[in-house]
């Protein structure tokens, strides 16, 4: 194909504008609701039973639906499938911010999953082929990795600002705007590639398998949460997800047009990427939820409180991602800059093992949080640009839904997975010093407190984890230029025509 008819868009820098503003939108809905999540219920009357399903009916039809969002956005185009989740994503935002019961509120937030799965892989296969010149995509990834890190700790901010001082239905209607002004926008600058479309007949049992096995998997964990690693529904449920998931894998060897081509996953870098993301993610997901009951329940701090406590956070994720990450990204090689970063956070994480009843947050939260905020950003962003440099633009939409299903799977298993570890370890510490004397009151906070520490200690050990893969499977070069050398593939080396300027 000529250079010519591969010119950039000169209006693929406003693009970006809108691109991150619906990725914004995505993240926030992911923690925003939780610190309403209180409000609702009681205005509601949704049982405590039900109360978990608010969360985890969009998890699942998130989760289960990303790899077909981003085939959808390979056959139909980047450009309209962002258009249309942003649309759905909105309607059914109004839906939850009207809703007058439980099922109501519950089925808004399964189509807030289902036109999420669209919106996500959209719009970051849409920053992988609009922006392929080895600067401009780190500085573009540099945004955008920097939404993708930071927005989870404003949801919290928002979430309490909206919950406290007008109502817990503006934690819905807040997505209008935001999807309004990205569509129009979208519709106005944005310009895809031509040549990028993977026109294939879609993959129907490919689709079936991955979407029955990770709505599966997301809810085996769940499950863990409510009854036990040990109880039946648990185990069968993690059955079902390996044997469904088995299934995909074979399916996908052998159809002429795969839902999720192979070599998307089994090229080492990219699927050191996804391994060590999701595992940070894991990490960092408990980290948000310990540290907000933490400071609510604990430290007695208001929603809007807690929410302003995390802003050093998202200050550091930015610092990290756009002045760290991206000003490297074209010079360090991705692994020197992901495992340093993990490393950080890590150590971040290590100082909030140390949280007690009566902890200084300018003393022991702060720096915890800044490190925090650092290193994630500082690895998110050359690991969000990994994930879908030098893989053929027909592929864009999958590699692009893969790093938002390690992500948002990573995020299930350690909601339940940490929250498990915190609970057992809290009723452990109760049970030890229930004879001890005191005030029950204190006692109940110190075993609070206790298994948030504990939960915390796993974090750490698993962004550890996190560092050490990216370090030994990552090791293709800087993102300075088109995959080149020893570490490019064959399949890398056919698209540096279609992706190089």
């Amino acid at each position: 194909m000529p250079e010519t008819a591969l010119q950039p868009d000169p209006r693929r820098w406003k693009a970006l504008i809108f691109i991150g503003l619906a990725q914004l939108m995505v993240v926030l809905d992911a923690t925003i609701v939780n610190i309403a999540l209180p409000s609702a219920q009681r205005d509601l009357g949704i049982t405590d039973g039900n109360r978990q399903w608010v969360i985890t009916a969009y998890a699942l039809a998130f989760g289960g639906l990303l790899l077909f969002g981003g085939r959808i956005a390979d056959l139909w185009g980047r450009k309209r499938t962002f258009v249309v989740g942003l649309a759905g994503f909105a309607l059914a935002s109004a839906l939850g911010g009207a809703a007058a019961n439980t099922a109501m509120l519950l089925g808004a937030r399964a189509l807030q999953g289902v036109f999420g799965a669209l919106l996500a892989p959209a719009a970051l296969s849409l920053l992988a082929v609009m922006f392929t010149e080895a600067k401009e995509r780190a500085k573009a990834f540099g945004i955008y990795g920097a939404i993708a890190g930071g927005g989870g700790a404003i949801g919290l901010i928002l979430g309490g600002l909206l919950t406290e001082y007008l109502n817990w239905r503006w934690t819905f209607f807040v997505n209008i705007p935001f999807a309004i002004i990205a569509a129009f926008g979208a519709v106005m600058v944005i310009r895809e590639p031509a040549q990028g479309r993977n026109r294939n007949r879609l993959d129907i049992p490919g689709v079936l398998l991955v979407t029955t096995g990770l709505v599966s998997l997301v809810y085996a964990f769940t499950r863990a949460e409510s009854d036990g690693w040990s109880a039946p529904l648990t185990i069968g449920l993690f059955v079902a997800a390996a044997v469904l998931l088995a299934a995909f894998v074979v399916v996908e060897r052998v159809v002429k047009a795969p839902l999720l081509p192979l070599r998307v996953v089994l090229d080492r870098n990219r699927g050191g990427v996804y391994l060590s993301l999701g595992l940070a993610v894991i990490g960092m997901f408990g980290l948000f939820l310990f540290l907000t009951y933490y400071l609510q329940v604990v430290l007695d701090y208001s929603p809007v409180l807690t929410g302003v406590a995390f802003l050093p956070m998202v200050a550091g994720m930015i610092t990290g991602s756009t002045q760290i990450g991206a000003r490297l990204m074209t010079r360090v090689a991705p692994r020197h800059l992901m495992a340093p970063g993990f490393l950080v956070a890590s150590v971040g994480m290590l100082i909030l093992t140390q949280i007690k009843t009566d902890s200084s947050y300018p003393a022991l939260i702060l720096p915890g949080l800044v490190l925090m905020g650092l290193g994630m950003g500082t690895a998110f962003m050359p690991a969000m640009s990994l994930a879908t440099h030098g893989v053929q633009p027909r592929d864009a939409g999958v590699a692009s839904a893969m790093v938002n299903t390690s992500q948002q799977v990573g995020g299930a298993i350690g909601t339940a997975l940490l929250n498990t570890i915190a609970a057992s370890a809290t009723t452990a510490y109760l049970t030890a010093h229930a004879a001890s004397g005191g005030s029950p009151q204190a006692l109940q906070l110190q075993s609070m407190v206790h298994g948030f520490s504990t939960a915390i200690w796993w974090s750490f050990g698993i962004l550890v984890l996190a560092a050490g893969i990216a370090f030994t499977f990552i090791n293709t070069g800087h993102q300075g230029g088109a995959p080149a050398g020893a570490d490019a593939t064959e399949e890398d080396l056919n698209a540096i025509p279609v992706l190089a300027h």
